[in-house]
């Protein structure tokens, strides 16, 4: 049974599980993030309490020591469960974790329980047994011991984090920051999780994944940077922009200006023009009451129909169910039964 607090508070529940070695700013990043999470009334929209097994001190990677109030039945209740990342332990070594452990996470997805990672943390759901079959990521420099341990998981090491049904996962240490904002927006749309970005004086979403981190440094000169250009087009997003107005804009050729602009942003130009129009019409169906086709010129696809193919493509729903969806009703609209 639910205790007396969990029965009287309407908070969704967020229970951080930290096994020994855990990554101190993983750690620390649910509680930070969705702790700034605020719905239409300005009420918390989150709650966030940290478990371990048998309610064991464990240890943190800066080298302190986490003392939980909280043992694993935290999960049984959970709305929300999350593992931060660890540094060392079995599930690193050898791919196996504690059996309680792992029978704690599958029973909380059996349920219902919404279950992330945070870097390493993959390492743990894919020793539950949670990712076999499923897309899912971690941090670039383990992706290829990933790979050894866990073969039959479809990792994908180029993306900031990955959201395959209940199970999602993220790359390292900040990416984290971008799952939980991604989570926030899923729950409570845009206007929630940019407030949220802000108190932590984080971007909202960032560009591109992490093989921006990888191998292609941004370039050291600001002078060569593409960034200037990222934002002039953003500011014309309801305009016809091409590739030589953008390479013109950063007194580039076509060709150096296509290479500078992945190695920035882990993405062709095409793709983050795209990704942008997507984003600002999904933020105008949340935030306004204009048409579908005016949410289209706006956000510089030109026809309600091409933004429907698009948003189609990318999220599996036409305009009018995501506007219905993730719209917040103004204090004059009537809630939804």
């Amino acid at each position: 049974m639910r205790n007396n607090r969990a029965m009287t508070d309407s908070r969704h529940r967020i229970a951080v599980l930290a096994l020994d070695h855990v990554v101190g700013l993983d750690l620390g990043t649910p509680a930070q993030v969705f702790g700034t999470a605020r719905d239409a009334d300005r009420r918390r929209a989150y709650s966030v309490e940290v478990c371990t097994p048998g309610r064991r001190p464990v240890r943190a990677t800066p080298g302190f020591q986490v003392l939980p109030e909280h043992g694993l039945e935290l999960l049984e209740t959970a709305d929300t469960v999350i593992v931060p990342g660890v540094h060392a332990g079995s599930a690193m070594t050898d791919g196996t974790i504690e059996p309680e452990v792992s029978a704690a996470l599958r029973a909380a997805y059996e349920r219902g329980a919404r279950i992330m990672s945070i870097c390493t943390g993959a390492f743990v759901l894919a020793a539950a047994g949670l990712l076999d079959g499923r897309r899912a990521t971690t941090h670039w420099a383990h992706a290829e011991e990933f790979h050894r341990l866990h073969p039959h998981v479809d990792l994908d090491p180029d993306v900031l984090f990955v959201d395959d049904d209940r199970v999602l996962t993220s790359a390292g240490v900040a990416a984290g920051i971008d799952l939980c904002l991604h989570v926030i927006r899923t729950d409570h749309g845009s206007e929630v999780a940019n407030r949220a970005a802000r108190s932590c004086v984080v971007p909202p979403w960032r560009e591109g994944g992490q093989a921006q981190y990888i191998e292609h440094p941004v370039p050291r000169m600001a002078e060569s940077s593409t960034a200037p250009a990222r934002e002039w087009a953003r500011q014309r997003l309801h305009e016809p922009v091409s590739l030589r107005d953008l390479a013109e804009r950063s007194r580039m050729s076509v060709r150096t200006f296509t290479r500078r602009f992945r190695a920035e942003t882990g993405l062709s130009p095409a793709q983050w023009l795209l990704q942008q129009r997507t984003d600002h019409a999904r933020l105008l169906l949340e935030t306004t009451d204009l048409s579908i086709d005016q949410v289209a010129r706006r956000a510089g696809f030109g026809t309600a129909a091409a933004l429907r193919q698009q948003l189609h493509q990318r999220l599996g729903v036409p305009p009018s169910t995501y506007r219905r969806t993730f719209r917040q009703p103004t204090p004059t609209e009537p809630t939804p039964a």
